[in-house]
């Protein structure tokens, strides 16, 4: 992990999460977290010590790093120490902190309508109706095929997606003419000996490869300036609003834990906290207490005195 690229502990570490499987971006994370030791330590990580990880975990707090960076830099210097190195005293010396629990930020349906509608071209339009329309994530957006759209079933096919897991999402008459609509005009400079199933539906500036992440989301947010919407909203907020809007129109949680590909349920559940439609619905104990008061049905009536009949 010195300055040198390629070291062979570098080396040893990416060969090790090649066989896991590890992603390209999970691979760039750890192998930075591990630069970062390297430069604390100001020595290989090779000779680390059980104080200079608590010494590092310190260090990261009082510089300011956030607890999400903070856990994911623990995530690849703890691989680095489990795997690579072998020392599991030292990667039991690794701790991870509780992360805040952020609602989600969505837009509501009137916000979502003037996004869309303010979209300047066919390929604007149909990129962010795939994100509110389905839910998808901005890399399945750009990573779809031709073939991944089924018009039979009316689905679209997401083909190892988050966690190398595929899954089907709803193919909305409104979106399937908005894909036609952009089937007409989309560039095919790149098709030349693929076959029709395997080209990118959005092909990108390099021949091959479809468009990029980062260009989407700067589509994204010139559309959304163009539309007024004031709230700090990402790319991703489409696919929040996606699941919220639906839970607010009464779909089971568990449908929609499908259409996003969540492994647990409470991930999903966590939009019942921003589902303003339902919250707002819900009646306050407040209101309760000015209403006429009822009658115990448990109160006795009383019985007329005497004597007890024969």
């Amino acid at each position: 992990m010195s300055t040198n690229a390629a070291s062979p502990l570098r080396l040893r570490m990416i060969e090790d999460m090649n066989a896991r499987k590890l992603g390209a971006h999970s691979q760039r994370s750890h192998i930075g977290s591990c630069k970062r030791f390297a430069a604390f330590l100001k020595r290989s990580p090779d000779t680390a010590s059980a104080d200079d990880v608590r010494r590092f975990q310190l260090h990261l707090i009082e510089t300011g790093s956030s607890i999400c960076n903070r856990n994911r830099i623990m995530t690849g210097l703890k691989f680095l120490l489990r795997v690579t190195l072998r020392r599991l005293d030292l990667a039991a010396e690794i701790y991870h902190l509780k992360e805040p629990q952020k609602i989600p930020l969505v837009m509501s349906p009137e916000e979502a309508k003037r996004l869309l509608a303010m979209a300047e071209n066919p390929k604007v339009h149909v990129l962010l109706a795939l994100g509110y329309g389905a839910g998808l994530r901005a890399s399945e957006v750009v990573r779809l095929r031709v073939g991944d759209i089924d018009r039979a079933q009316n689905i679209i096919r997401i083909v190892q997606a988050k966690g190398r897991k595929d899954r089907h999402v709803m193919l909305s008459p409104e979106l399937l003419a908005r894909l036609r609509q952009w089937w007409k005009v989309r560039p095919t400079r790149g098709d030349s000996g693929v076959s029709v199933e395997q080209r990118w539906l959005f092909p990108g500036r390099v021949p091959g490869r479809p468009m990029t992440t980062r260009q989407l989301s700067r589509l994204f947010h010139q559309t959304a300036d163009a539309a007024g919407v004031k709230k700090p909203v990402t790319l991703h907020s489409l696919r929040h609003s996606f699941a919220t809007h639906l839970l607010e129109r009464g779909t089971d949680i568990r449908i929609i834990q499908a259409l996003l590909g969540h492994d647990k349920l409470d991930t999903t559940a966590r939009y019942t906290r921003v589902a303003t439609g339902l919250i707002s619905a819900i009646e306050s104990p407040l209101d309760h207490l000015s209403a006429p008061a009822r009658r115990s049905r448990n109160t006795r009536k009383e019985q007329p005195e005497g004597p007890p009949p024969a």
